[in-house]
C-alpha cells in the first residue's frame, strides 16, 4: 500500500518515511507495537538507525530515507 503525505504530497511504500502520512497505521517492524505513528522510536528501532537527517533531525537506517542525511557515529 502507498502512501501519501498530506502536508507535501510525496509518496512512500511506509508511512515512517513521510512527515504527515494519510493511510492505514501499522505495526511497529521492530517491536509489534500496533498503531504506531510517525515519530515511534523504540529500543531495538533506535540501535539499528545509522543515519540523522541535518533538516529535521529524524533517524533512519538508510541514507535515501532522509532529505539531508549524515552519519551517526
Amino acid at each position: 500500500m502507498a502512501y501519501t503525505c498530506k502536508t507535501c504530497g510525496a509518496v512512500a511504500h511506509d508511512p515512517g518515511h513521510l512527515c504527515n502520512p494519510c493511510g492505514d497505521k501499522s505495526r511497529c517492524k521492530f517491536c509489534g507495537t500496533p498503531e504506531v505513528d510517525t515519530t515511534h522510536v523504540c529500543k531495538d528501532k533506535l540501535a539499528q538507525m545509522k543515519y540523522v537527517c541535518r533538516g529535521c533531525g529524524r533517524v533512519a537506517m538508510e541514507e535515501a530515507h532522509l532529505c539531508k542525511p549524515a552519519p551517526i557515529h
